[in-house]
């Protein structure tokens, strides 16, 4: 089956996709347009990989995808997978982990909204993980680069989160755990399913674009068997005899979703992701009783770096403090600001700290030849900020920070003229964010109603579900991750289940 999505409908489809309807009783269903054993909502990494093990299982799987392209907000990503406990392209790059110390660090930064369950099952099963998407076809180069940040080299293996601060690698084990498609430039996520999806196919699983999901199917057993679909004009039933998997993404693109759950994303400059995300998948599964968690949740990021030398400077608050340790992984630093700094923030540099050219992630306020003409024109109190800066340098020039524990490689005093302030505000600065809430599952990705029981027959992976990644998002690839990982528990679970 295939169909095409004109621009019109295209238009009609995203503006309908906040509207979903309570599901539809099975008994009003006059015919099915199709019957399959699967259906998968979403084409991006979650949905991809549940329909490729539902199919491995036996299971005649079907993917609905809203938008004309497949891929979904993952082929829009880096592609980063944070896998870990001695992954072959760990070991092949001499590097040595641990299970232990994977989930000590995930739990640790996660803070008190981490799934531990989920947690522990997804870094005891992350070496088995990687391997599959190597089965996949995914290529990983062995090599690792010690650079701060995505790398746009073809090395795929690197820090992509704050294992090195010393916040956390004063007690836990460092190991890098970001593993990236192995080919130069930053479109990793691209690679990712340029693998995934033509593994789907050879399985054979059947993609269908231009379709607008609008309600679940409910049979009076209380179970989910099937969907109502928007396709070529027409309204469509079609039957899921083993279940349904909600892959849709999140809800990014839904601005009233955004100010009611999220709003503090809602004012970020960027909002990241497909156009896709617009919270139907999350939308559906709450009308057929499913409940939600950690709404409010997503990353927001300030990418400050690369070039690394500007990890020299600080970042103050509009009381001219310090809050963060500036070599934090740059999405601890973006959750810091738009959700503890009332989102604003200043990063203060100096001759040897500064970009030295015209960024698109930031916007020059204030250049001047000594600090106090600096803090005299910033909108924070004046002596607060040159209190701040005396207090940092005085340490600095002992490489110390007692404050933070900043890495002694980015320590240096603030003292060369020119100082150059540039501000980091959340509407200001190129600032992406992303929703990470979502419905309710258990360790099979079923999603669970208000009262912690398993829909039969219902299931949610990706940016649809609520997973691994919390905020503030504590390593590039721990969406990518769980989405993958338990998308493919979701396809498994569904294609086993009993009709």
């Amino acid at each position: 089956m295939t169909t095409h999505l004109s621009r019109r409908s295209l238009v009609a489809g995203l503006a309908a996709a906040p509207l979903a309807a309570s599901a539809l009783p099975s008994s009003t269903v006059k015919s099915w347009f199709a019957s399959v054993d699967v259906i998968v909502v979403g084409s991006g990494v979650a949905g991809t990989s549940a329909a490729i093990e539902a199919a491995s299982a036996g299971s005649k799987v079907l993917v609905l995808e809203m938008l004309p392209k497949l891929g979904g907000s993952s082929a829009m990503s880096g592609g980063v997978v944070y896998c870990g406990g001695g992954t072959a392209l760990q070991k092949a790059c001499g590097v040595e982990d641990t299970v232990e110390a994977m989930r000590d660090y995930i739990l640790t930064a996660s803070g008190l909204y981490a799934q531990t369950d989920k947690v522990e099952l997804y870094c005891e099963q992350s070496v088995a993980h990687f391997d599959w998407l190597v089965a996949q076809g995914v290529h990983y180069q062995p090599s690792y680069t010690p650079a701060k940040g995505l790398p746009g080299t073809s090395d795929s293996l690197y820090y992509s989160g704050s294992e090195q601060v010393s916040e956390f690698a004063d007690k836990i084990p460092a190991a890098p755990r970001g593993h990236v498609p192995g080919h130069s430039g930053w479109t990793g996520g691209r690679s990712l399913m340029e693998a995934l999806i033509p593994a789907a196919r050879r399985a054979g699983v059947q993609y269908l674009t231009g379709v607008t999901c609008q309600r679940l199917i409910v049979e009076s057993d209380g179970r989910i068997g099937g969907i109502q679909v928007e396709m070529d004009g027409a309204t469509r039933q079609l039957r899921a005899k083993r279940g349904v998997v909600l892959a849709a993404g999140g809800f990014i693109h839904n601005r009233e979703m955004l100010q009611v759950y999220a709003p503090e994303l809602a004012q970020c400059s960027v909002p990241w992701g497909n156009m896709g995300d617009q919270g139907l998948g999350i939308q559906m599964g709450v009308s057929a009783g499913g409940a939600t968690a950690q709404m409010h949740h997503g990353f927001a990021i300030m990418p400050l770096y690369l070039p690394d030398h500007v990890l020299k400077g600080i970042v103050v608050n509009d009381k001219g403090q310090r809050f963060i340790t500036e070599d934090h992984y740059h999405a601890f630093l973006g959750h810091d600001i738009a959700f503890h700094q009332r989102g604003k923030a200043w990063l203060i540099t100096d001759k040897t700290s500064q970009y030295g050219y015209d960024d698109y992630r930031v916007t020059e306020v204030v250049r001047a030849a000594t600090v106090s003409e600096l803090a005299e024109k910033l909108p924070m109190p004046k002596d607060a900020l040159l209190e701040t800066l005396g207090y940092y340098n005085r340490h600095a020039r002992a490489q110390q920070d007692p404050l933070f524990g900043k890495s002694r490689e980015y320590l240096s005093p603030i003292g060369e003229a020119p100082f150059v302030a540039y501000d980091l505000s959340v509407d200001k600065a190129f600032f992406p964010a992303h929703t990470f809430g979502g419905l309710r599952t258990n360790l099979n990705a079923q999603v669970l109603n208000g009262f912690g029981e398993a829909i039969p027959g219902l299931y949610a992976a990706g940016r649809t579900s609520a997973g691994l990644p919390v905020a503030p998002y504590i390593a590039s690839g721990i969406s990518l991750g769980d989405g993958s990982f338990f998308g493919r528990r979701a396809g498994r679970h569904a294609a086993e289940s009993r009709v």
